[in-house]
Parts: structure tokens; C-alpha cells; sequence
């Protein structure tokens, strides 16, 4: 199973950003869509963002505007810049391989009021 590594989480002030990585080294990186999920405590796992192998971006409604998802193919990494962050933001935030039931160990996202 080819893994997922998350990394670039941390601890902000409301009012910061912060910019998640997500490496995911499979041959087929380029034509698999990827998203990032988050999951706060006592609360299921959401979708935030996807973006397709084309580069379309989908977003949840609540991030629309703040966060941007995107992704490097030559790299086989996807992005999620995040400005704006609320205390709402806290959570673990994962990346995923659209349609693959694989998850990484995932970010921790901790936003200060």
C-alpha cells in the first residue's frame, strides 16, 4: 500500500494561515483525483476540498474563499493553503486518493480564538 504523508499542521491565531502538504508517491498520482478531509473531535470525517486530475477544484461551502486546494503531478503532492483560519478549522485534516479506502496518519490544525 503506497502511503500518504500529511505534514504542515500546526498551531495559529485566528486570522492565520497555514499550508498542508501531502505527498502521495503512486505511479498514478496524475490521473487520480485527491481530496482533504478533516475531522474534528466528536465529529465525523468531511470532505473539505477535491480537486480533479484536471485541476477542477470542488469545495465545502464553509472553506469556499479561505482555502485552495491544488496539486503538482511531478511532484505527486496535493496543497491546501488555508488563510483566514477560524477556531471552526481545528481538526486532523487528511489527505486522500479519491475512491481508494486508504487513509494517512493525517495533520493536526489547531486554530486559537
Amino acid at each position: 500500500q503506497v502511503q500518504l504523508v500529511e505534514s504542515g499542521g500546526g498551531l495559529v491565531q485566528a486570522g492565520g494561515s497555514l499550508r498542508l502538504s501531502c505527498a502521495a508517491p503512486r505511479s498514478d498520482f496524475s490521473i487520480r483525483d485527491m481530496g482533504w478531509y478533516r475531522q474534528a473531535p466528536g465529529k465525523q470525517r468531511e470532505l473539505v476540498a477535491s480537486i480533479a486530475s484536471g485541476g477542477t477544484a470542488t469545495y465545502l461551502e464553509f472553506v469556499k474563499g479561505r482555502f485552495t486546494i491544488s496539486r503538482d503531478n511531478a511532484q505527486k503532492k496535493v496543497y491546501l493553503q488555508m488563510t483566514t483560519l477560524k477556531p471552526e478549522d481545528t481538526a486532523v485534516y487528511y489527505c486522500k486518493v479519491v475512491g481508494i479506502p486508504y487513509w494517512g496518519q493525517g495533520t493536526q490544525v489547531a486554530v486559537s480564538s
